[in-house]
């Protein structure tokens, strides 16, 4: 948060379009949903989610929370201190989102990242690269949905000069109202895949969801499109639709091919890549910008050097220092669950465990499997996967499942260990040499995998969040120790 108050309460009020009851004990320094993490000079705000957030009213006072969001019924208890009633919290807090995206300096830049697949790593590279430039404000985690959102806006300083928000949806229609409070300068859709296929009658519906996120553009805004992906042309006719400025990223495709080929603007492609990726000569500078700009990654695999290159894109669009913003991600280390990386020590030698387990759908299971080639076998011999089920995607799970097994053939994978109903198709392709386990649930696949890891092996752990494969990352690293050092 913020040492320096971030609202005054009556402004907070006023914000929220609701009333005010008594004083705050502690100056207002953020904003909490959650008693858990709530902090001193926090707000609480009672949403009715999940839990009703009254029942934690008190308990957010008995924290230090500086104030409460409420609904105008709520009956205040003893140890209760300042309170803001509204019809309710949540509007109140969307309220008090826009007034803080409202009192931004103009110059302040603001991007918005959705996608199928990377938003939340994409959006932290473009945290660790503006902040080389300037006060930067991004979401946490993955907040990234209704409660997310404002959530994000209502802790964002009023001195922010960059500010980025990660947008998600599961159905049509959700990203519209999200991306009006942002109001960013620069939308960016990392990719379109079949994520969340069962809630849309194609993908097609999934690349109109996902290019909701333009109508939020700020007038003279830019769309940023991966223009690798097969639907590249439908988010930029989305785009082109409300007069926008249309910049692509490319892995594969020729600058001026591209350009000819798609009209837009402006593409940044790759010119070289290993661990250092170098941006085509001038592509998509401008200004000061202009000329070839290498840069370094910590991390490996073609889908960073993609949201890296969606990161050199932005920085530009956003007229900020392209070369030194992108310097930055020389240090970027993926979130954990994202692709995060950590050796870990057995007796006879050190093995390393990759930490895909927040979430999978095909592309981002394909992009997963393909870091195992770059990963040294005279330093770790055995490749290993350990897959839970991918959800939400439909009829056509079961053909989605077994469909892995080429990528995860082409991978090298020596050992598959495989957990949920979905999987089991996949499991049924993988010769018998190659199988280690499958196991209805992911905490029943720990005693097998636990037994087979051994020193030299590159274990790579991946599923959707409500496959619960977590557990088996929890597992790992109480069994084996941690170098203090990240593959």
């Amino acid at each position: 948060m913020t040492r320096s108050p971030l609202w005054l309460f009556a402004e907070l009020a006023a914000a929220a379009g609701a009333t005010a009851n008594g004083t705050p004990a502690h100056p207002i320094t953020g904003f909490s949903i959650d008693t858990r993490t709530l902090e001193p000079g926090d707000v609480f705000v009672a949403l009715q989610d999940q839990r009703d957030g009254h029942d934690f009213v008190t308990s957010a006072f008995a924290k230090g929370a500086a104030a409460a969001i409420v609904s105008e019924s709520y009956a205040a208890k003893a140890g209760d201190g300042a309170l803001i009633r509204s019809a309710d919290p949540l509007s109140a807090l969307q309220n008090v989102g826009r007034a803080a995206r409202a009192r931004l300096a103009p110059e302040a830049q603001v991007i918005a990242v959705t996608g199928s697949v990377g938003k939340t790593t994409t959006k932290e590279m473009l945290r660790l690269a503006f902040s080389a430039l300037g006060r930067t404000h991004a979401s946490e985690k993955s907040y990234n949905n209704h409660w997310g959102v404002p959530l994000t806006l209502a802790r964002m300083p009023a001195d922010t000069r960059y500010a980025v928000f990660e947008i998600g949806m599961n159905h049509a229609g959700e990203i519209t109202p999200l991306t009006g409070m942002v109001r960013p300068h620069v939308a960016l859709v990392t990719t379109v895949e079949n994520a969340h296929i069962e809630n849309f009658p194609s993908e097609d519906g999934i690349a109109d969801a996902k290019a909701e996120i333009f109508l939020g553009l700020e007038p003279g805004g830019a769309a940023l499109i991966n223009i690798d992906n097969r639907h590249a042309a439908r988010l930029i006719a989305a785009a082109r639709a409300r007069d926008m400025h249309v910049t692509g990223v490319s892995l594969a495709l020729a600058a001026a091919a591209a350009k000819a080929h798609f009209d837009i603007d402006d593409v940044v492609t790759l010119k070289d890549c290993r661990l250092t990726a170098t941006v085509s000569d001038g592509v998509i500078m401008r200004g000061n910008n202009r000329g070839e700009v290498p840069f370094t990654i910590g991390s490996v695999g073609l889908h960073m050097v993609l949201n890296a290159l969606f990161v050199t894109a932005a920085l530009d669009l956003a007229d900020g220092d392209v070369a030194k913003g992108i310097a930055a991600l020389s240090t970027f280390s993926p979130p954990t669950g994202r692709g995060s990386r950590t050796r870990l020590a057995a007796t006879a030698g050190d093995l390393l465990l990759v930490d895909e387990s927040y979430n999978a759908n095909p592309a981002s299971m394909r992009a997963a499997l393909a870091v195992f080639p770059a990963l040294p076998r005279s330093e770790f011999p055995r490749r290993v996967a350990v897959v839970g089920d991918m959800l939400e995607l439909g009829a056509d799970a079961p053909v989605l499942h077994a469909d892995l097994w080429p990528a995860i053939d082409a991978a090298g994978v020596d050992l598959v260990f495989a957990a949920g109903p979905h999987m089991a198709r996949l499991y049924e392709r993988v010769p018998e040499a190659r199988r280690g386990a499958w196991a209805p649930t992911a905490a029943e696949l720990q005693v097998p995998l636990l037994a087979a890891i051994q020193p030299g092996d590159a274990v790579m752990v991946k599923g959707s969040n409500g496959s619960k494969m977590g557990l088996l990352v929890a597992a790992l690293l109480a069994k084996f120790s941690r170098t203090g050092q990240d593959g």
